[in-house]
């Protein structure tokens, strides 16, 4: 099973910018497709954005569409998430996860789709 490590949360104003990343070890990320979701306390876990296996197919929750962006570098075994135009709404433990690649493009819709997660990092959107 694939190991994550999240690093980049923190505290930001409002309209701020904030790069996550997610380090992966194990195993090689290039047969994955990635994943970031958020939990606000006392709300569900829900999906943010997620990448294929080859970062040819993208999807993004639409709270979070043109704001956020999701990229993946395969020889650095990372996944990253650029948050732009942060919002106190976007303040949440933001979690990497992966799970195998089952088709070309590949990209799961829901935290159900993932498998494998990190431990999360917290960001904080000040008003």
């Amino acid at each position: 099973q694939v190991q994550l490590v999240e690093s980049g949360g923190g505290l930001v104003q409002t309209g701020g910018s904030l790069r996550l990343s997610c380090a992966a070890s194990g195993r090689t990320l290039s047969s994955y497709a990635m994943g970031w979701c958020r939990q606000a306390p006392g709300k569900e876990r829900e999906f943010v954005a997620a990448i294929s296996w080859n970062g040819g197919s993208t999807l993004y929750a639409d709270s979070v569409k043109g704001r956020f962006t999701i990229s993946r570098d395969n020889a650095k075994n990372t996944v990253y998430l650029q948050m732009n135009s942060l919002k106190p709404e976007d303040t949440a433990v933001y979690s990497c996860a992966a799970t195998p690649s089952l088709y070309f493009n590949h990209v799961p819709s829901s935290p159900t789709g993932f498998d494998s997660w990190g431990q999360g990092t917290q960001v904080t959107v000040s008003s």
